[in-house]
């Protein structure tokens, strides 16, 4: 299966090839990104200074998880006051790049993972939570655990796509991520269906797939989610939700980024698969009806006429 890249290609080939040393030209142009996201590359002070913006549908709830200090962990002396319609820029100067190719091409890589980065805060909140929680959880038994320990921290809510959120709560020990989706076809839920249960079939028949995340499926709200507000406001039927829960061997520090990285991706890499399957399955349907019609075309009888004679010397056409 396909795995989609992290970064953003577009950004990061027309960085690379700016970046390369060839001459400097005028750029005005507007990049698509999952998620509804659009960058905005230019040049409006001279040629050899790009800015780059960026806007995202929930970035004031992200700022409120800390996306702010992540960027600026990120992206610190390359920040600009953000260009009007956009949420966060940077300006990069190609006349003061760094010296060293390699650290060219992590500057690339850092600027095509923007995106990633600002979703990345409230993520990397809840996995600093949950060290938090698990070491205050270590103090006491599971009886004598103070309510706060046991409940764990709130839900970080990002409404990232008109009618979709991710959920995030950190627990004393694991992570639970919520994915609510919405299944505009009946056909769609089902192939979604078989999908994900291929995710828990795959985990249990598979050795080295037994350490992987556990995945829920259902079209009602987990508990976890219960009482949140405006959650049945969405609730019309169509709304599914998946649940990944990220245990502490998901949660380290060697693992965080990779991990973060993987499950931002997810709902992108979902609905893709359930797309190119459709895609499969009506072309398979069309080449074997295509066969169906040579098999009929050649079965089909020949109603040809053919001129015989008696022995008489009569002729008399018969049908083949």
């Amino acid at each position: 299966m396909l795995l989609l890249d992290y970064q953003n290609v577009l950004i990061q080939n027309l960085l690379t090839e700016r970046f390369s040393g060839s001459q400097p030209v005028s750029i005005d142009q507007v990049v698509s990104d999952f998620d509804g996201v659009t960058f905005h590359l230019s040049t409006p002070e001279s040629k050899t200074k790009i800015l780059i913006s960026i806007n995202v549908k929930c970035f004031k709830e992200l700022v409120q998880y800390g996306a702010q200090e992540v960027l600026e962990r990120e992206y610190g002396p390359y920040i600009v006051t953000p260009e009007p319609g956009y949420d966060f820029s940077v300006q990069i100067d190609l006349e003061n790049l760094p010296a060293e190719q390699e650290a060219r091409d992590e500057l690339i890589m850092r600027l095509a993972l923007m995106k990633r980065n600002a979703m990345a805060a409230p993520f990397e909140r809840a996995f600093d939570e949950f060290a938090k929680l698990s070491e205050e959880a270590s103090r006491y038994t599971s009886e004598s655990a103070p309510q706060g320990v046991k409940e764990g921290g709130e839900v970080m809510t990002i409404h990232y796509r008109e009618e979709e959120a991710i959920y995030i709560k950190a627990s004393h020990d694991r992570v639970t991520v919520i994915f609510s989706t919405v299944f505009r076809e009946e056909t769609d839920r089902i192939f979604g269906k078989v999908f994900l249960q291929e995710f828990v079939d795959a985990r249990r028949r598979v050795v080295t797939l037994q350490n992987a995340p556990q995945v829920l499926f259902r079209n009602d709200p987990p508990l976890e989610l219960q009482g949140l507000p405006g959650l049945q406001a969405a609730g019309n039927g169509e709304m599914s939700f998946i649940t990944f829960v990220l245990f502490p061997r998901h949660l380290t520090s060697q693992r965080r980024y990779e991990n973060i990285s993987h499950i931002q991706t997810f709902r992108d890499y979902f609905h893709y698969h359930i797309k190119a399957s459709k895609a499969y399955i009506h072309t398979r349907m069309r080449k074997r009806t295509a066969d169906f019609l040579q098999v009929l075309n050649r079965a089909r009888p020949e109603n040809e006429e053919r001129e015989r004679k008696t022995a008489s010397g009569r002729t008399f056409r018969v049908h083949g």
